[in-house]
Order: C-alpha cells, then sequence, then structure tokens
C-alpha cells in the first residue's frame, strides 16, 4: 500500500464532511487518542457561551426553570441515538466510577444472600475499584475471570462461572485494553438465568459501536461521554436503568436531585418514581450541555457510518502493523476479526512507554500508553482520516527502524 491509496479512501469517505465540526487547530498534529478523549466539537463552544451569558449572566436563578431536567433530556437524547434506549432510561449525572457504585450497590441489595460480584481482571481500573471497595464493604467475594485470546470474555466462560451465589456481573462492552467487544446479550440472558444483575460499563463503545440497551435487554449500564462522545474533559457520566427495574432498586447516595420533590424540602428521602432517582446532587449544568452538543454531531452521520469508517481505519492500523511494525517485534494485541474489534487498536511492545513518547515527542503523533507493555491507538470515525493512519504508522515505522525512542527517560511519568 501507498499514501496515494489512503488519499483515495479519503476521497470516497461518506462521513469525511464531518470532521468540519470540529475545532482542530494545528492539521499537522495525528490526534490518535479519541479513545481517551474527543476533540472539541464548534457547536459546544456556542451552546456553552450562549448558557452563560443568556441563562446565567441574564437569567440568573429564573434559568433553573429550563435547567432543572437538563440530566434527563440530554440522557433521552443520547439514549435515542446512540444507546438504542427509549427515553426515561438514561440520565446525565455524576462521573462513572459514582455511577457504577451507584448501580453496583442497588444490585447487590437486590439480591441479598448472594456473595459473588463477578467481574474480569482487565476491566477498566475504576470498576475493579469500585466492586473491590463494595466487596470489601459488605465481607462479598470479588471473582475475577480472565480474557482468552485477543483480550476476549467469551459468553460461555461467563456462563461457566455463573451460581447460585453470584449476585452481581459487572464487565465492559469494550475492553479498554484489548479493544475486545464482549457478547452483551448472551452474557445478560445468561447473568439473568442464573437469578444475577448485570451492569455494563460502556465507555469505550458509547459513539463508535452500535448499542441497544433496550433489544438487548440490559439491566443496568454506565458510561463516560468525554472519549467518543466528544463531551470535553471530566465531563458527566451517564447510567441506564431499565424500565421495569427503576423502582425496584434503591441507590445508595439519597441526595435532594433524586427526591420526589426536591424543592418541598420534605424531612424525609422519598425517591422518584422514575430514572431521576438515579441522580443525587445538583447537576453540573454547564458540564451538561457539551454532551447535547457532541451528540448531536455524531448524530448527523448515524451510528451505522462511524462503525463502518471505525471497522475501516483500524483494519489500515492492523494491515499496515502486518506489513511493516510485526517485523520490528509488534504483537498485535486485540482481536483480528474486525467484527469483535472496537474503534481503537492496541499493540504490544516491550518499550510500549518510551515509543509511545517519542511519538508525542519526536514524531507528532498522540496515541496513549496503558500498562504493562500496550500502545493504543484510538482513531475516532468522526475526524480521523485515512491519511492520519498512514502517516502515523509511517512515523512510528521510522522511529523504530532509527531507534530514536531509546532517547526516552524509561520512567513514566504521572499522565501516561
Amino acid at each position: 500500500m501507498n499514501r496515494a491509496e489512503a488519499e483515495r479512501l479519503d476521497q470516497q469517505d461518506a462521513i469525511g464532511w464531518l470532521r468540519d465540526r470540529f475545532v482542530i487547530d494545528d492539521p499537522g498534529l495525528i490526534y490518535l487518542d479519541g479513545n481517551s478523549l474527543g476533540r472539541l466539537p464548534r457547536a459546544t463552544v456556542a451552546a456553552v457561551e450562549e448558557a452563560m451569558c443568556a441563562g446565567w449572566g441574564n437569567r440568573l436563578v429564573r434559568a433553573w426553570h429550563d435547567w432543572i431536567d437538563v440530566g434527563q433530556r440530554v440522557g433521552d437524547r443520547l439514549g435515542d441515538a446512540l444507546l438504542g434506549a427509549a427515553p426515561g432510561q438514561v440520565a446525565i449525572s455524576d462521573s462513572t466510577s459514582v455511577n457504577l457504585y451507584k448501580l453496583a450497590a442497588a444490585a447487590l441489595d437486590a439480591r441479598p444472600g448472594r456473595r459473588v460480584i463477578l467481574s474480569s481482571s482487565d476491566n477498566f481500573p475504576t470498576d475493579r475499584y469500585v466492586l473491590e471497595g463494595l466487596a470489601a464493604a459488605r465481607g462479598l467475594e470479588l471473582r475475577l475471570l480472565h480474557p482468552g485470546s485477543g483480550g476476549m470474555i467469551g459468553a460461555e466462560s461467563v456462563k461457566a462461572a455463573l451460581g447460585l451465589d453470584v449476585a452481581l456481573v459487572s464487565l465492559s462492552h469494550v475492553s479498554y485494553l484489548s479493544s475486545a467487544i464482549a457478547d452483551v446479550p448472551a452474557i445478560t440472558r445468561a447473568a439473568r438465568i442464573a437469578g444475577a444483575l448485570a451492569v455494563w460499563d460502556l465507555c469505550h463503545s458509547a459513539g463508535a459501536v452500535p448499542i441497544e440497551l433496550d433489544a438487548w435487554g440490559v439491566d443496568l449500564a454506565v458510561g463516560c461521554t468525554y472519549k467518543y462522545l466528544n463531551a470535553g474533559p471530566g465531563a458527566p457520566a451517564f447510567l441506564y436503568v431499565r424500565r421495569n427495574l427503576q423502582t425496584r432498586l434503591r441507590q445508595p447516595i439519597w441526595g435532594w436531585w433524586g427526591q420526589r420533590e426536591q424543592f418541598a424540602m420534605g424531612p424525609a428521602y422519598d425517591p422518584a418514581r422514575s430514572i431521576a432517582r438515579y441522580l443525587a446532587g445538583t447537576p453540573p449544568v454547564l458540564s451538561l450541555l457539551p454532551i447535547q452538543a457532541g451528540v448531536d454531531v455524531l448524530a448527523e452521520a448515524g451510528i451505522d457510518s462511524l462503525r463502518s469508517k471505525a471497522i475501516a481505519l483500524t483494519e489500515l492500523i492492523v494491515r499496515l502493523w502486518e506489513a511493516w511494525l510485526e517485523p520490528l517485534g509488534f504483537v498485535l494485541a486485540s482481536p483480528r476479526d474486525p467484527t469483535r474489534r472496537g474503534a481503537h487498536v492496541s499493540l504490544a511492545h516491550p518499550d510500549a512507554y518510551r515509543v509511545s513518547q517519542a511519538l508525542i515527542k519526536e514524531a507528532r503523533v498522540i496515541p496513549d500508553f496503558r500498562p504493562p507493555n500496550v500502545v493504543r491507538l484510538g482513531p475516532a470515525p468522526a475526524y480521523t482520516r485515512f491519511v492520519d493512519i498512514w502517516d502515523a504508522m509511517d512515523r512510528l515505522r521510522n522511529l523504530m527502524k532509527t531507534r530514536a525512542y531509546e532517547r526516552v527517560d524509561p520512567e513514566p511519568g504521572r499522565v501516561t
């Protein structure tokens, strides 16, 4: 393959126009870390400015009449456009960690007498830590499954681990480490048959991989909005609770925003009879509005088009890895089958940290590093071009051939 073929793919890209919806101040910088922090949509700047000036600046506290349900309104938009969720089942609140704690604790309370939480050893660290904390506080066992070939946690391995002692199954739809896609419908169904509840982490799939929460029969789910949804650093997360579970579960953080009539200032907690009961404190309005803008941008293209392009971009990475980087010691740490792989590709190398830093400092390519030995390449389909992939892989090849990465301090910094 030569660069002209990548240029041809860009010319044929059915959603190439979407790139113009984002702020790209430095066209020479190749950004392959959209799986950690998405780019800034142009529409976000205007939306936040309007809320600050026309809302906060002009209307002051009177603007709360419009803002009071913003978390549910944005949640409905996200659910409809990208999560396959009917209205009234998605809300925006808190962080992924806090939302996971709320839903996992509620699920455990709903399964008294069961002593096991089932997760995976490659689940995102915050998920494992939250579950470990819940297990320690309640005297439960956190049982971790280990991924097989390509980083997969298969439905059969989950079924084999299920029993009458399992209260909760908590896994990621797309593995942050390997990009492997889990079989959500099959695993959810198996957990339900065994009498357990399942909560899914959608952080690395929302906005990049098709999701059908209602059709898949999902019980509970959480996810962040600052990766493929492009809502900005530290933007609030979302949670999903299937409608027929909403009043059967009671989340543990009894805050006033989950109260049925919060401005009645009642003496006792009376949770809302809707998804609102899974809220806690006052919503961060100025941080919620960028989620709406990010979702609207992706909705212009549609999730099927985004998924098709993500497959094509990651297939190009794999193709160039095979031709250029496998002979230089890189191992594909993601599934080879594109239908089982999310929107990022993981390449393992003994010097992965120094390689990723050399790409940033010397080659003007931004990937990220994940311990112990993985360089992640996350070409978000909304704004990444095929020539970006070709150029990035070519620069990586040259770094390896010249051994320029050996000039990098091998001691990892605080942010990797």
